[in-house]
């Protein structure tokens, strides 16, 4: 039994922050108290955590991570990615299928929940492939692949180019309530693309795609989705354009969601230059108008979901000229104290923040987690959300290094992380 108090407490359900305390008992949230006196007998032998008047919040539950196992451990492990996870407040990490092999099939899942389940000091829940090897020629075993423990299905960025596949896979996958992940983009036109189109782009002389890509991308998935009636999120909706279609989609009532990375949400194409290859990210960087364009729809709850698309990439990956390096950046330690600018800017609100980063994705995946109701799992993290620091990213505890925030003066920092009423980050109690 451990009680927390002396906290402010941030509600995303009730959308408040208010002064109280947290009891964990047995793996979940016991009890919630307005004011509690930690010496009262009731307490006895408890563990007791005063928090100085820090913030208490739902752990994150964070869509669209990347662990490299099997196939690339060199990049990041369970055990890697586990530890930033745990170091970042993320206390689900929901991981992408896009591993050497693909997760195709109900043995690899296997194999990859067994690798989390003694490795990872938080909860995983993986995503498994829409189509085999994630090559879009032929769907995979949905059914079989939920019944192992799969909670979505996507190829990621592989999208699926035969729409006559993709929608056989969709209402295969409607049929059996699973849902499914889409990555926006028409694959013929951002093809070796790595920014966006305009007078930048031209300027630095790179390939670049236009934001048209995302729009008829999206546009096709939503026509597919209408017709068969499947339960579709949109992975990352990074632009003005994109968000027009998803405003029809959500307006005519289909089953779809939409997410955004935090990079695109605190980034822009101007980033990039002197050809940074850690802000080489898939989508590209936007323009700022785009970026205030998500902003506003995060704001008005159109975009319901901010991830970290947490991307492990190692140093001969990047080291190359911009457009022969990979794509992607490392957040899961990153995802908060950068989320949190959105906070000290004025633009959100805490409980608002917390909607995204933990409500949301866990309501739309099932789960019970993402609030800090009595019964729910005892997922919990206290953070500070005014220490400034400079990060480094050799302090990282992520094996590859690829933070497009090196150097960058942060403000906000996980003090302790809970899973199921275990402390799996912070000091010893």
């Amino acid at each position: 039994m451990i009680l927390l108090h002396n906290a402010l407490i941030v509600d995303p359900e009730a959308e408040e922050v208010t002064p109280g305390a947290l009891l964990m008992h047995e793996g979940e949230i016991a009890e919630r108290f307005d004011e509690v006196d930690p010496d009262a007998p009731r307490f006895k032998g408890a563990q007791v955590v005063d928090c100085g008047g820090k913030h208490l919040a739902p752990g994150i539950v964070d869509l669209g991570v990347k662990i490299c196992e099997p196939g690339e451990r060199h990049k990041e492990s369970f055990r890697s990615g586990g530890r930033a996870a745990a170091r970042g407040g993320v206390t689900t990490m929901v991981t992408r299928p896009d591993t050497d092999p693909a997760m195709d099939n109900p043995e690899t899942l296997s194999f990859h929940l067994a690798r989390a389940k003694d490795d990872a000091p938080v909860r995983v829940l993986p995503m498994a492939a829409l189509t085999k090897g994630r090559a879009g020629r032929e769907m995979t075993e949905i059914g079989f692949l939920k019944d192992a423990g799969a909670v979505a299905f996507t190829d990621c960025d592989n999208v699926v180019a035969d729409t006559k596949v993709l929608s056989r896979a969709l209402t295969y996958a409607a049929g059996l309530d699973a849902l499914v992940i889409g990555h926006p983009q028409e694959p013929i036109m951002s093809k070796g693309a790595c920014m966006t189109s305009g007078q930048y782009a031209s300027q630095l002389g790179l390939p670049a795609v236009s934001t048209l890509a995302e729009r008829m991308g999206l546009e096709r998935d939503l026509a597919l989705v209408e017709a068969t009636g499947v339960r579709y999120h949109a992975d990352q909706i990074t632009c003005r354009a994109g968000l027009d279609v998803l405003r029809r989609a959500q307006a005519a009532g289909l089953k779809v969601t939409a997410g955004t990375s935090i990079h695109h949400l605190t980034l822009n194409e101007l980033d990039v230059a002197d050809y940074r290859t850690f802000f080489k990210v898939k989508p590209p960087l936007r323009p700022e108008g785009d970026r205030l364009a998500l902003l506003e729809a995060v704001i008005d709850g159109e975009i319901g979901i901010i991830s970290s698309m947490h991307t492990p990439q190692d140093e001969e990956s990047k080291r190359l000229p911009f457009e022969e390096a990979a794509s992607g950046a490392v957040a899961l330690e990153t995802l908060l104290p950068a989320a949190l600018q959105l906070v000290h800017s004025g633009h959100l609100e805490l409980p608002a923040l917390f909607r995204a980063l933990a409500l949301n994705p866990a309501r739309l995946l099932g789960l019970q987690q993402g609030n800090l109701d009595q019964g729910a799992p005892a997922d919990i993290i206290l953070f500070d959300t005014d220490v400034p620091y400079q990060l480094d990213r050799w302090t990282l505890a992520s094996k590859s290094k690829n933070t497009p925030y090196d150097l960058r003066r942060m403000q906000g920092r996980v003090l302790r992380t809970f899973v199921a009423g275990q402390q799996v980050f912070g000091d010893a109690i």
